[in-house]
């Protein structure tokens, strides 16, 4: 009976439940990561997005863009997966609660990636 009262003590101090996470010894430093990890990479796809549209508008305000078809197509399609890039992964940074059929077909699209072009 002494070991199971003293374990028992010790599991409560040892860890804690946040909201369904639990978090042993007070180690947190996997959520902060993780924050700082997707607001990265919101600001590489801000970056990314403000490039290629800027590229974009070079070729069509010179008139470039009939001889450079190739990479018009390239530049807008880096412009398309840079945009769902932000889109993506500002909707996981807010930590947006998806319920109903909307929810589940945005779950689908933006947290598996199926929006943005591969490659």
């Amino acid at each position: 009976m002494k070991d199971e009262s003293s374990s028992a003590s010790h599991l409560s101090d040892a860890s804690t439940t946040t909201e369904g996470t639990t978090i042993t010894g007070g180690n947190t430093s996997s959520l902060g990561t993780e924050f700082y990890f997707y607001l990265a990479v919101v600001v590489i796809g801000v970056i990314g997005t403000a490039a290629n549209a800027l590229i974009l508008y070079a070729l069509v305000a010179s008139e470039q863009h009939k001889k450079h078809v190739l990479i018009v197509n390239q530049n807008a399609l880096d412009l398309y997966g840079c945009i769902f890039l932000i889109i993506t992964y500002s909707v996981k940074l807010c930590n947006v609660h998806l319920t109903g059929w909307l929810g589940y077909w945005l779950c689908k699209l933006l947290f598996t990636d199926n929006i943005q072009p591969s490659g």
